[in-house]
Protein backbone atom coordinates (compact mmCIF):
# COMPACT_ATOMS: atom_id res chain seq x y z
CA UNK A 1 0.00 0.00 0.00
CA UNK A 2 1.07 3.36 -0.51
CA UNK A 3 -0.08 6.68 0.72
CA UNK A 4 1.16 10.36 -0.69
CA UNK A 5 1.21 12.83 1.18
CA UNK A 6 0.03 16.68 -0.63
CA UNK A 7 3.24 18.04 1.77
CA UNK A 8 5.60 15.59 1.46
CA UNK A 9 4.88 14.63 -2.13
CA UNK A 10 7.94 12.55 -1.80
CA UNK A 11 7.09 10.63 0.73
CA UNK A 12 5.99 7.17 0.38
CA UNK A 13 4.83 5.26 3.19
CA UNK A 14 4.95 1.61 2.81
CA UNK A 15 4.29 -0.87 5.73
CA UNK A 16 6.01 -4.12 5.52
CA UNK A 17 4.79 -6.80 7.70
CA UNK A 18 4.50 -10.70 6.92
CA UNK A 19 0.40 -10.19 6.43
CA UNK A 20 0.43 -7.65 4.01
CA UNK A 21 -1.73 -8.03 0.50
CA UNK A 22 -0.94 -7.00 -3.03
CA UNK A 23 -2.71 -7.02 -6.01
CA UNK A 24 -1.95 -9.60 -8.75
CA UNK A 25 0.15 -6.33 -10.46
CA UNK A 26 2.00 -5.42 -7.50
CA UNK A 27 2.88 -8.87 -7.42
CA UNK A 28 4.63 -9.00 -10.69
CA UNK A 29 6.59 -5.80 -9.68
CA UNK A 30 7.32 -6.62 -6.04
CA UNK A 31 9.76 -9.05 -4.68
CA UNK A 32 7.67 -12.38 -3.73
CA UNK A 33 9.06 -12.20 -0.15
CA UNK A 34 6.08 -8.85 0.20
CA UNK A 35 3.38 -11.07 -0.86
CA UNK A 36 1.12 -11.90 1.81
CA UNK A 37 -2.35 -11.62 3.18
CA UNK A 38 -4.22 -7.99 4.16
CA UNK A 39 -4.38 -7.33 8.17
CA UNK A 40 -7.32 -4.99 8.68
CA UNK A 41 -6.14 -3.36 11.47
CA UNK A 42 -2.96 -2.55 9.55
CA UNK A 43 -4.84 -1.55 6.48
CA UNK A 44 -7.39 0.43 9.05
CA UNK A 45 -4.49 2.23 10.52
CA UNK A 46 -2.95 3.59 7.57
CA UNK A 47 -6.64 4.92 6.56
CA UNK A 48 -6.88 7.36 9.23
CA UNK A 49 -3.62 8.95 8.87
CA UNK A 50 -4.26 12.56 7.51
CA UNK A 51 -2.49 13.32 4.21
CA UNK A 52 -1.62 16.70 6.33
CA UNK A 53 -0.69 14.52 9.83
CA UNK A 54 2.54 12.26 10.48
CA UNK A 55 1.02 8.84 11.31
CA UNK A 56 2.08 6.44 14.32
CA UNK A 57 3.78 3.59 11.10
CA UNK A 58 3.87 0.60 14.07
CA UNK A 59 0.50 1.01 15.32
CA UNK A 60 -0.10 -2.62 14.43
CA UNK A 61 2.91 -4.41 15.71
CA UNK A 62 4.02 -4.96 18.97
CA UNK A 63 6.44 -1.99 20.34
CA UNK A 64 9.24 -4.63 20.89
CA UNK A 65 9.22 -6.43 17.82
CA UNK A 66 9.34 -3.26 15.78
CA UNK A 67 11.51 -0.82 13.58
CA UNK A 68 10.33 2.19 12.31
CA UNK A 69 13.30 2.62 9.23
CA UNK A 70 13.05 6.43 7.32
CA UNK A 71 15.26 5.78 3.85
CA UNK A 72 16.10 7.50 0.61
CA UNK A 73 17.73 4.39 -0.64
CA UNK A 74 15.12 3.34 -3.33
CA UNK A 75 16.18 -0.03 -4.68
CA UNK A 76 14.04 -2.76 -4.82
CA UNK A 77 16.74 -5.34 -4.24
CA UNK A 78 17.21 -4.02 -0.97
CA UNK A 79 13.92 -5.12 -0.17
CA UNK A 80 15.84 -9.06 0.64
CA UNK A 81 17.87 -7.26 2.95
CA UNK A 82 14.81 -6.17 5.13
CA UNK A 83 12.79 -9.28 4.78
CA UNK A 84 16.47 -11.02 5.77
CA UNK A 85 16.45 -9.08 9.35
CA UNK A 86 12.81 -9.90 10.20
CA UNK A 87 13.60 -13.58 9.20
CA UNK A 88 16.63 -13.68 11.84
CA UNK A 89 15.09 -11.64 14.02
CA UNK A 90 11.63 -11.21 14.42
CA UNK A 91 11.56 -7.86 14.26
CA UNK A 92 9.19 -6.10 11.20
CA UNK A 93 10.30 -3.14 9.33
CA UNK A 94 8.18 -0.61 8.80
CA UNK A 95 9.85 1.47 5.41
CA UNK A 96 8.93 4.86 4.81
CA UNK A 97 11.08 5.77 1.53
CA UNK A 98 11.35 9.34 0.46
CA UNK A 99 13.47 11.85 -1.10
CA UNK A 100 16.44 12.87 1.18
CA UNK A 101 15.18 16.69 1.53
CA UNK A 102 11.95 15.12 2.38
CA UNK A 103 13.04 12.75 4.84
CA UNK A 104 15.10 15.31 6.62
CA UNK A 105 12.78 17.67 7.08
CA UNK A 106 9.48 15.50 8.21
CA UNK A 107 12.45 14.20 10.61
CA UNK A 108 12.96 17.27 11.92
CA UNK A 109 9.26 18.71 11.77
CA UNK A 110 7.81 15.69 13.70
CA UNK A 111 10.72 16.27 16.70
CA UNK A 112 10.59 14.37 19.63
CA UNK A 113 7.38 12.40 18.92
CA UNK A 114 8.74 11.12 15.48
CA UNK A 115 8.56 7.12 15.42
CA UNK A 116 12.18 7.17 13.00
CA UNK A 117 14.06 4.63 14.50
CA UNK A 118 16.84 4.85 11.84
CA UNK A 119 17.36 6.84 9.13
CA UNK A 120 19.65 6.16 5.84
CA UNK A 121 20.65 8.32 3.14
CA UNK A 122 22.92 7.48 -0.24
CA UNK A 123 24.90 10.67 -0.02
CA UNK A 124 27.63 11.60 3.02
CA UNK A 125 26.73 15.69 2.71
CA UNK A 126 22.96 14.53 3.91
CA UNK A 127 24.34 12.13 6.62
CA UNK A 128 26.66 15.51 7.56
CA UNK A 129 23.33 17.50 7.24
CA UNK A 130 21.48 15.28 9.91
CA UNK A 131 24.08 15.47 12.11
CA UNK A 132 24.68 19.17 12.29
CA UNK A 133 20.81 18.76 12.47
CA UNK A 134 20.98 16.94 15.82
CA UNK A 135 18.81 14.47 14.03
CA UNK A 136 21.41 11.25 14.90
CA UNK A 137 22.19 10.29 18.59
CA UNK A 138 25.62 8.96 19.38
CA UNK A 139 25.48 5.12 20.68
CA UNK A 140 28.50 2.67 21.46
CA UNK A 141 28.88 -0.59 18.96
CA UNK A 142 32.10 -2.69 19.68
CA UNK A 143 30.50 -4.66 16.42
CA UNK A 144 30.28 -1.53 14.43
CA UNK A 145 33.35 -0.01 15.38
CA UNK A 146 35.25 -3.07 14.63
CA UNK A 147 34.19 -3.97 11.32
CA UNK A 148 33.49 -0.42 9.62
CA UNK A 149 36.64 1.39 8.60
CA UNK A 150 37.48 4.48 10.26
CA UNK A 151 36.99 6.87 7.24
CA UNK A 152 33.84 5.74 6.60
CA UNK A 153 31.82 6.01 10.29
CA UNK A 154 31.70 9.24 12.41
CA UNK A 155 34.15 9.76 14.68
CA UNK A 156 32.08 10.28 17.67
CA UNK A 157 29.66 7.60 16.82
CA UNK A 158 26.61 9.36 15.22
CA UNK A 159 26.57 7.24 11.77
CA UNK A 160 28.33 4.36 9.94
CA UNK A 161 28.63 3.92 6.31
CA UNK A 162 27.42 0.68 5.26
CA UNK A 163 28.17 0.53 1.12
CA UNK A 164 30.50 2.70 -0.61
CA UNK A 165 30.59 3.82 -4.16
CA UNK A 166 33.32 5.04 -5.86
CA UNK A 167 33.64 7.89 -8.77
CA UNK A 168 35.59 7.42 -11.63
CA UNK A 169 36.12 8.42 -15.12
CA UNK A 170 34.83 6.67 -17.98
CA UNK A 171 36.12 7.22 -21.47
CA UNK A 172 35.40 6.48 -24.78
CA UNK A 173 37.95 3.70 -26.40
CA UNK A 174 37.89 5.54 -29.84
CA UNK A 175 38.35 9.01 -28.44
CA UNK A 176 40.75 8.40 -25.60
CA UNK A 177 43.84 6.11 -25.38
CA UNK A 178 44.62 3.79 -21.80
CA UNK A 179 46.68 6.31 -19.87
CA UNK A 180 46.00 9.58 -21.02
CA UNK A 181 44.18 10.43 -18.19
CA UNK A 182 44.88 9.43 -14.73
CA UNK A 183 43.58 12.09 -12.03
CA UNK A 184 40.91 14.17 -11.15
CA UNK A 185 43.29 17.17 -11.41
CA UNK A 186 43.59 16.32 -15.37
CA UNK A 187 40.15 16.79 -16.08
CA UNK A 188 40.55 20.34 -15.90
CA UNK A 189 43.61 20.14 -18.53
CA UNK A 190 43.05 22.91 -21.44
CA UNK A 191 43.42 19.24 -23.75
CA UNK A 192 40.05 18.14 -22.81
CA UNK A 193 38.49 21.10 -23.89
CA UNK A 194 34.40 20.50 -24.82
CA UNK A 195 35.00 16.97 -24.06
CA UNK A 196 33.98 16.34 -20.77
CA UNK A 197 30.36 15.04 -19.38
CA UNK A 198 29.33 15.45 -16.21
CA UNK A 199 25.95 16.16 -14.06
CA UNK A 200 25.47 18.94 -12.15
CA UNK A 201 27.59 20.62 -9.95
CA UNK A 202 24.76 20.98 -7.67
CA UNK A 203 24.17 17.10 -6.47
CA UNK A 204 25.87 15.42 -4.16
CA UNK A 205 28.08 12.91 -5.69
CA UNK A 206 29.51 16.14 -7.41
CA UNK A 207 29.69 18.69 -4.39
CA UNK A 208 31.39 15.50 -2.27
CA UNK A 209 33.70 14.81 -5.44
CA UNK A 210 34.24 18.78 -5.15
CA UNK A 211 34.99 18.50 -0.97
CA UNK A 212 37.29 15.82 -1.31
CA UNK A 213 39.00 17.79 -3.95
CA UNK A 214 39.35 20.70 -1.41
CA UNK A 215 40.72 18.59 1.30
CA UNK A 216 43.21 17.59 -1.01
CA UNK A 217 44.36 20.74 -2.87
CA UNK A 218 43.00 23.46 -0.61
CA UNK A 219 40.51 25.48 -1.29
CA UNK A 220 42.06 27.80 -4.08
CA UNK A 221 43.57 25.27 -6.01
CA UNK A 222 39.90 23.27 -5.80
CA UNK A 223 38.34 26.39 -7.06
CA UNK A 224 40.52 26.95 -9.72
CA UNK A 225 40.43 22.64 -10.71
CA UNK A 226 36.63 23.71 -10.80
CA UNK A 227 36.93 26.23 -12.99
CA UNK A 228 39.10 24.26 -15.69
CA UNK A 229 36.59 21.62 -15.40
CA UNK A 230 33.92 24.19 -16.01
CA UNK A 231 35.98 25.37 -19.11
CA UNK A 232 36.07 21.52 -20.23
CA UNK A 233 32.37 20.73 -20.94
CA UNK A 234 30.78 19.20 -24.27
CA UNK A 235 27.27 20.62 -23.00
CA UNK A 236 25.59 22.10 -20.46
CA UNK A 237 25.41 19.57 -17.24
CA UNK A 238 22.15 17.41 -17.54
CA UNK A 239 20.91 14.11 -16.98
CA UNK A 240 22.04 11.33 -14.44
CA UNK A 241 25.80 9.50 -13.98
CA UNK A 242 23.32 7.17 -16.75
CA UNK A 243 23.18 9.92 -19.51
CA UNK A 244 26.78 10.80 -19.41
CA UNK A 245 28.05 7.22 -19.74
CA UNK A 246 25.66 7.03 -23.39
CA UNK A 247 26.68 10.45 -24.43
CA UNK A 248 30.80 9.20 -24.01
CA UNK A 249 29.57 5.93 -25.62
CA UNK A 250 27.88 7.99 -28.37
CA UNK A 251 30.98 10.29 -29.22
CA UNK A 252 29.23 13.45 -27.75
CA UNK A 253 32.19 13.26 -25.17
CA UNK A 254 35.38 12.00 -24.83
CA UNK A 255 35.28 11.53 -20.59
CA UNK A 256 32.56 10.99 -18.17
CA UNK A 257 31.99 10.92 -14.39
CA UNK A 258 30.23 8.68 -13.16
CA UNK A 259 29.79 6.45 -9.88
CA UNK A 260 30.85 2.60 -10.48
CA UNK A 261 27.57 1.07 -9.95
CA UNK A 262 26.22 3.07 -12.75
CA UNK A 263 28.26 1.17 -15.54
CA UNK A 264 28.36 -2.43 -13.62
CA UNK A 265 24.32 -1.75 -14.18
CA UNK A 266 24.90 -1.39 -18.06
CA UNK A 267 27.16 -4.58 -17.42
CA UNK A 268 24.46 -6.61 -15.98
CA UNK A 269 21.81 -5.23 -18.34
CA UNK A 270 19.54 -7.80 -20.21
CA UNK A 271 19.25 -4.55 -22.86
CA UNK A 272 21.78 -5.57 -26.31
CA UNK A 273 22.15 -1.76 -26.34
CA UNK A 274 23.32 -1.32 -22.72
CA UNK A 275 26.06 -3.71 -23.05
CA UNK A 276 26.91 -2.08 -26.26
CA UNK A 277 27.79 1.56 -24.27
CA UNK A 278 30.29 -0.17 -22.05
CA UNK A 279 31.90 -1.70 -25.02
CA UNK A 280 32.74 1.40 -26.03
CA UNK A 281 34.13 2.54 -22.61
CA UNK A 282 37.13 2.19 -20.35
CA UNK A 283 37.55 2.79 -16.77
CA UNK A 284 40.01 4.70 -14.67
CA UNK A 285 40.71 4.53 -11.18
CA UNK A 286 41.88 8.13 -10.68
CA UNK A 287 44.64 9.00 -8.30
CA UNK A 288 46.31 5.67 -7.90
CA UNK A 289 49.63 7.00 -7.62
CA UNK A 290 49.03 9.12 -5.10
CA UNK A 291 45.78 9.44 -2.52
CA UNK A 292 43.34 7.03 -4.13
CA UNK A 293 39.83 7.04 -5.72
CA UNK A 294 36.82 9.46 -3.73
CA UNK A 295 34.61 7.25 -2.33
CA UNK A 296 30.83 8.08 -1.37
CA UNK A 297 28.90 6.43 0.97
CA UNK A 298 24.90 5.07 1.42
CA UNK A 299 24.90 5.05 5.49
CA UNK A 300 22.55 5.93 8.42
CA UNK A 301 22.43 6.05 11.86
CA UNK A 302 19.83 5.80 14.93
CA UNK A 303 17.44 8.84 15.23
CA UNK A 304 17.86 10.93 18.36
CA UNK A 305 14.32 9.64 19.91
CA UNK A 306 14.14 6.75 18.67
CA UNK A 307 11.31 4.76 20.49
CA UNK A 308 13.13 1.13 19.17
CA UNK A 309 16.34 2.31 20.04
CA UNK A 310 17.63 -1.64 21.04
CA UNK A 311 16.23 -2.58 17.33
CA UNK A 312 17.83 0.19 15.57
CA UNK A 313 21.00 -0.72 16.92
CA UNK A 314 20.66 -3.94 16.21
CA UNK A 315 19.45 -3.43 12.75
CA UNK A 316 22.67 -1.23 11.82
CA UNK A 317 24.55 -4.24 13.22
CA UNK A 318 23.30 -6.66 10.97
CA UNK A 319 23.88 -3.89 8.14
CA UNK A 320 27.83 -4.47 9.38
CA UNK A 321 27.30 -8.48 9.07
CA UNK A 322 29.54 -10.50 5.78
CA UNK A 323 25.92 -11.83 4.37
CA UNK A 324 24.30 -8.12 4.35
CA UNK A 325 27.76 -6.70 3.09
CA UNK A 326 27.65 -9.16 0.99
CA UNK A 327 24.33 -8.09 -0.65
CA UNK A 328 25.32 -4.63 -1.36
CA UNK A 329 28.06 -5.63 -3.73
CA UNK A 330 25.99 -8.46 -5.50
CA UNK A 331 22.47 -7.43 -5.44
CA UNK A 332 22.72 -3.52 -5.72
CA UNK A 333 26.34 -3.91 -7.06
CA UNK A 334 28.08 -1.55 -4.99
CA UNK A 335 31.11 -2.06 -2.78
CA UNK A 336 30.77 -3.54 0.72
CA UNK A 337 32.77 -1.19 3.35
CA UNK A 338 33.93 -4.20 5.66
CA UNK A 339 37.00 -5.14 3.45
CA UNK A 340 37.06 -8.82 4.39
CA UNK A 341 33.72 -9.24 2.55
CA UNK A 342 34.09 -11.21 -0.45
CA UNK A 343 32.34 -10.21 -3.37
CA UNK A 344 30.28 -12.63 -5.85
CA UNK A 345 29.68 -10.37 -8.66
CA UNK A 346 32.00 -10.22 -12.10
CA UNK A 347 30.81 -7.27 -13.35
CA UNK A 348 31.84 -5.35 -10.96
CA UNK A 349 34.84 -7.45 -10.21
CA UNK A 350 35.94 -6.64 -13.81
CA UNK A 351 36.01 -2.61 -13.42
CA UNK A 352 39.50 -3.63 -11.70
CA UNK A 353 40.70 -3.39 -8.20
CA UNK A 354 42.18 0.28 -6.98
CA UNK A 355 43.35 2.03 -3.76
CA UNK A 356 40.87 4.41 -2.43
CA UNK A 357 41.32 7.77 -0.33
CA UNK A 358 41.49 6.79 3.27
CA UNK A 359 40.15 10.91 3.92
CA UNK A 360 37.21 10.10 6.26
CA UNK A 361 33.92 10.72 4.97
CA UNK A 362 32.81 13.13 7.32
CA UNK A 363 35.40 15.66 6.16
CA UNK A 364 33.25 15.61 2.75
CA UNK A 365 30.33 16.42 4.84
CA UNK A 366 32.04 19.36 6.31
CA UNK A 367 33.20 20.82 2.95
CA UNK A 368 30.06 20.59 1.15
CA UNK A 369 28.98 24.35 1.52
CA UNK A 370 31.93 25.49 0.39
CA UNK A 371 32.13 23.12 -2.56
CA UNK A 372 29.07 24.39 -4.02
CA UNK A 373 30.21 27.88 -3.35
CA UNK A 374 33.04 27.46 -5.22
CA UNK A 375 31.26 25.57 -8.21
CA UNK A 376 29.05 28.94 -8.18
CA UNK A 377 31.28 31.20 -8.65
CA UNK A 378 33.31 28.61 -11.03
CA UNK A 379 29.78 29.19 -13.25
CA UNK A 380 30.01 25.28 -13.09
CA UNK A 381 26.27 24.51 -12.33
Amino acid sequence: MVIKSSSHSLLRIRIIRDNLHRTPDNEKARSPVMNRPRNIIGTMALACCSALTPCAVAAAAPATQVLNLYTARHYQTDEALYHNFTRLTGVKINRIEGGEDALFERIRGEGANSPADVFITVDIGRLWQAEQAGIFQKIKSPLLESRIPAAYRDPQGQWFGFSARARVIAYNRSMVQAGDIKNYEDLADPKWKGKLCIRSSSHPYNLSLTSSMIASMGEQRAEAWVTGLAANLARKPQGGDTDQLKAAAAGECALAVTNTYYMVRLLRSARAEDKKVMEQLGVVWPNQDNRGVHMNISGGGVVKHAPHRDAAIKFLEYLAGNEAQAYFADGNNEWPVVPSVKVNNPALESLGTFKSDPLNVSQIGRNQPLAQRISDRAGFR
